[in-house]
């Protein structure tokens, strides 16, 4: 039982971040933009959190500079990406590795590999939430998780009655569907683009300050370990929808979980369990591809 509480718990904890990647690059998905920049923006905002909460001792300030500090990296992406009409995947690879280069400049100005946050009691940051609590085999697996990671589950409310009971949902999906038609209507398509990046990006800097700073209380180089791509992939599996991606972000919460609680009893081959997120995200992306060109085949037959 208590190997089942801590895979369910721990599928909460790391589904977070991928589901608010998920949230915000979905938007850039409706207004037909491929942001793969997901990954670099949540490892800035990683950074910029534990490095701000390492000198100032506050984490609601490092919180605060990490969605400024992803909402700069997607200003610059929308920059060369939307308004200079870039190519979107050759700017998303840059911004990863601009990310990447930048925490590893300063992690070697600093003299060290990472990032510890030895004041911060992370349990201090961890709430428990009354009568849920208290309820048998339930109340450990919802309470007790940073604010968050709450705050990632219920932008899935939040960002389907955005896109579909919205004036701004409806435009942003027009101006992907078919950008003439929506200039034909007066529409800024490259206002919205800007706009569904951004949001993307303020998810990135909370989705990176929820996995270093509220969870672990340190920074690592290179922590977010494909996490952006993986919201990329449940983005795609689920066609866009908020609730099905958001489902398969789940999913890949269950296998990182399942990959970290077995990993325990395995010994020696305790590595070998690292591979199952990426494993079950191909095994996922695969099945789903052969859904979609069966569904596909059927329904040109239907045509013909």
């Amino acid at each position: 039982m208590n190997l089942l509480n801590s895979i369910l718990y721990d599928t909460i904890y790391h589904s977070a971040p991928i589901i608010l990647c998920v949230i915000g690059g979905i938007f850039a998905y409706k207004a037909n933009v491929l942001n793969i920049a997901l990954e670099g923006m949540m490892l800035i905002g990683a950074f910029v959190s534990t490095l701000t909460a390492f000198f100032t001792h506050s984490v609601l300030l490092g919180v605060l500079l990490a969605i400024l500090a992803s909402t700069l990296f997607g200003l610059i992406f929308s920059f060369f990406g939307v308004t200079c009409k870039g190519n979107v995947i050759i700017t998303g690879l840059a911004i990863n590795l601009l990310a990447t280069a930048i925490a590893g400049f300063v992690l070697i100005q600093m003299k060290t590999s990472n990032i510890t946050l030895s004041y911060l009691n992370i349990a201090d940051l961890q709430i428990n939430i009354p009568f849920i609590r208290d309820i048998p085999f339930l109340g450990k697996i919802l309470s007790g998780h940073p604010i968050i990671t709450y705050i990632s589950f219920l932008g899935i409310l939040v960002m389907w009655l955005l896109m579909y009971r919205t004036k701004f949902g409806i435009y942003v999906r027009v101006v992907g569907e078919n950008e003439d038609a929506a200039k034909s209507l007066g529409l800024k398509t490259d206002f919205y683009k800007y706009i569904a990046i951004l949001i993307g990006a303020v998810c990135c800097g909370l989705a990176g300050a929820n996995l270093s700073t509220e969870r672990l209380g340190l920074f690592t180089n290179g922590m977010t370990a494909g996490r952006g791509f993986i919201a990329i992939a449940a983005i795609y599996c689920g066609g866009g929808s908020p609730t099905k991606s958001a489902v398969y972000a789940i999913l890949f919460g269950l296998a990182r979980s399942l990959a970290v609680n077995l990993s325990i009893y395995a010994g020696p081959a305790a590595g070998l369990f690292d591979i199952i997120p990426y494993v079950m995200m191909v095994c996922v992306l695969a099945v789903v591809s052969i859904i979609k060109h069966k569904n596909n085949k059927v329904r040109g037959f239907q045509y013909e």
